[in-house]
């Protein structure tokens, strides 16, 4: 199960492609300060998706048999 995850690297795909196509619609950036910006903000959003859908992708629970630490917990889901 864990090594099906594993092989696929359709969620970094994804996630790059997300970020060509956002940076792309701005074109051209006043400095590297706002490109930071624009990405760090796509990666925020990407990391609360993938929290969200924690049966899609690995998440603590599958990798748990094959971590050293077998206590594993996820913190409580805050509301918006």
């Amino acid at each position: 199960m864990i090594r099906t995850k594993l092989h696929s690297t359709n969620p970094i795909e994804r996630l790059n492609g997300e970020i060509k196509r956002r940076t792309d619609v701005v074109g051209l950036f006043p400095n590297e300060a706002s490109i930071r910006r624009l990405v760090g903000a796509i990666l925020m959003e990407q990391t609360e998706e993938w929290t969200v859908q924690r049966g899609r992708y690995m998440t603590l629970e599958t990798l748990a048999p094959v971590c050293d630490d077998p206590i594993v917990s996820l913190p409580a889901a805050q509301p918006d």
